[in-house]
């Protein structure tokens, strides 16, 4: 049983999909939920395994991972606090081919899968949530794919830092040159160049792993489309989401 006051500092509707659950499955689903500590690199599902839990994100945030069959592997998506991980277990499969793993350590909330499946397949407003967060969370892997295609590294870098600031609570990511090119796909070097980039138009300032944003509107105009299409399909899709945000 966790204490008090952490089940006080962390609740569930901190999470804007627990948020916008209709009071009676909310009840249903509280009594369901378990508060966990995520770590920094905690794998919470792998290439191929059987889900046996669904993470509401709470003050942390989840990389979508692909892997490939020689272990490279390249961000498809980040979730935070707007959705959950898990999405496979309601879309017809127990497993799935890529792999989620903690980008910001924090707390979520999770549930054992067939308590969300059953839920889901019950047809009440957490179906109609999940299927709208599904739809968000598959444009964002589109746009994506588009953008590691079709842009520079540092707008790569500024769409990610973007996505990953709309889920924290302050303006500092931590995370390591390495981590940030497994999580673009691209070399650290490259990511080297492109926040020495952007440091020295004062955008950012990088050090010891730690990334401060000091100019987010001129990160934004710095950014390629990507990021604000993401932002407002998921703003469309899941109002109560752009409510925590703002």
């Amino acid at each position: 049983m966790k204490n008090l006051s952490v089940l006080n500092q962390y609740r569930p509707q901190q999470n804007a999909l627990l948020a916008a659950l209709v009071a009676a499955e909310f009840g249903r689903l509280a009594q369901d939920l378990e508060l966990v500590s995520l770590t920094l690199g905690q794998v919470l599902y792998d290439t191929g395994q059987t889900m046996s839990h669904a993470y509401f994100p709470l003050d942390c945030i989840a990389s979508i991972l692909y892997v490939m069959a020689n272990g490279d592997s390249a961000e498809i998506a980040i979730v935070g606090n707007e959705g959950m991980i898990g999405v496979p277990l309601y879309m017809g499969g127990e497993s799935t081919q890529s792999r989620a793993i903690i980008q910001n350590a924090g707390h979520a909330y999770r549930v054992k899968s067939q308590v969300l499946k059953q839920e889901f397949h019950d047809a009440g407003s957490l179906q109609r949530l999940l299927l709208l967060f599904a739809s968000a969370l598959m444009t964002q892997m589109v746009q994506t794919a588009a953008c590691n295609r079709h842009h520079s590294v540092d707008q790569q870098l500024c769409r990610w830092m973007l996505l990953s600031l709309d889920r924290l609570p302050s303006n500092q990511i931590s995370m390591t040159q390495e981590l940030i090119g497994n999580m673009l796909g691209i070399s650290s070097d490259k990511v080297t160049a492109a926040a020495g980039v952007l440091q020295k138009a004062n955008l950012i300032h990088y050090d010891r792993g730690r990334i401060t944003v000091l100019d987010r509107p001129g990160l934004e105009n710095r950014s390629c489309e990507c990021y604000s299409v993401v932002k407002a399909e998921s703003d469309r899709l899941l109002p109560l989401s752009a409510a925590l945000h703002s």
